[in-house]
């Protein structure tokens, strides 16, 4: 890729930077599209039905694989509804603030070790940034609907979506510390030489708690007390509709794929094969990805919601003191013999 913008020319680069943004974002969102397909397939089959499997192409059914397009055409064709009491600017930039983020992020994320948009050396400190803003579309959203319900579901998505996030951030000091890098792309070179060097290993408690509270910062099942429509009516979104509603549910299941992306190239190696002497390349993450992505469709369909004191409870009273007691655990390690364990 940089020989090619090499032979453009400085002039061109704008426009071959142009590219590989539409390089990335049109398979994001037609994968964003069809996990929905796949999360209804999937959860039909535990549930012993069938999920979508009438709107094909072609005159063919084809398992329901027209499924998403129908319902994007669908939500297009929607009115968005306002309410007459709302901040009509803010109603309609929320959706944006929400997907933006998770879109953005996707800057920095590589796809093997020359793949990747702007290989900065702070990629992973970027991710952060630039991810937390994801809640501000929520709190925006709940607020700007001059609506009680949706302002007490935003409240309640903010406060959970900040309690994991610390968690989060605790569970990748311990990858930081085993890679002594923020380069994704570094950190993901540390763990060469095979499935056992990946880092979920000597880092196991650090991976369980960044993967669970990934599934928390979506407000995934059984974490959607945001959205628990038997409780408060679908949460912070409640008054949206068309495609407006849409943005929202694009920008959940983008995060899930950003954070399954994240997990797999922090704790299980990324585009590295598992076996030395296989070739390593894109096709290994993309694996690794979907592994994750089933997980978070599993828990849907297994676990029922938790009470919002329980969920507060895991995040401040177990998670970040088993972050914190890993990481110091990690650093003392780090100082034996034994140390080359988390390198």
């Amino acid at each position: 890729m940089e020989l090619f913008q090499d032979l453009l020319g400085p002039a061109w680069t704008p426009v071959w930077t142009l590219v590989k943004i539409v390089a990335i974002v049109l398979p994001l969102l037609t994968a964003v599209a069809y996990l929905t397909w796949a999360e209804r397939k999937v959860i039909g089959w535990m549930q012993v039905r069938m999920g979508p499997n009438r709107v094909g192409f072609f005159g063919f059914r084809l398992w329901g694989l027209g499924q998403p397009i129908a319902d994007a055409v669908k939500l297009l064709t929607k009115e968005i509804i306002i309410p007459s009491g709302a901040s009509r600017g803010l109603f309609l930039f929320a959706p944006v603030l929400a997907i933006a983020p998770a879109m953005a992020a996707w800057a920095v994320i590589p796809f093997t070790d020359r793949l990747v948009l702007a290989n900065i050396d702070a990629s992973l400190l970027y991710i952060l940034a630039i991810t937390s803003m994801g809640v501000y579309g929520v709190i925006v959203a709940g607020w700007a609907s001059n609506s009680k319900y949706a302002f007490l579901g935003s409240l309640r998505s903010a406060a959970q979506i900040v309690s994991y996030e610390i968690a989060m951030g605790f569970a990748l000091v311990g990858v930081l510390m085993s890679a002594q890098s923020l380069n994704l792309v570094e950190i993901v070179k540390g763990q060469e030489g095979g499935f056992w060097h990946w880092y979920w290993l000597p880092l196991f408690p650090l991976f369980l708690v960044y993967l669970i509270s990934g599934v928390a910062e979506t407000n995934r099942a059984p974490f959607d007390v945001a959205e628990g429509e038997s409780e408060i009516v679908a949460g912070f979104h409640v008054d949206y509709s068309g495609m407006a509603f849409a943005v929202f549910f694009l920008a959940e299941y983008a995060n899930m794929i950003l954070i399954s992306t994240l997990t797999s190239l922090m704790f299980l190696g990324g585009w590295l094969s598992p076996i030395p002497g296989l070739p390593d390349g894109f096709v290994w993450l993309a694996a690794k990805v979907s592994f994750i992505l089933l997980l978070f469709l599993w828990f849907r369909a297994t676990f029922p919601r938790y009470r919002y004191d329980q969920i507060m409870r895991l995040g401040w009273k177990v998670f970040i003191p088993v972050t914190l007691f890993w990481i110091l655990l990690v650093g003392l390690m780090m100082q034996t013999p034994y140390g080359h364990l988390f390198h």
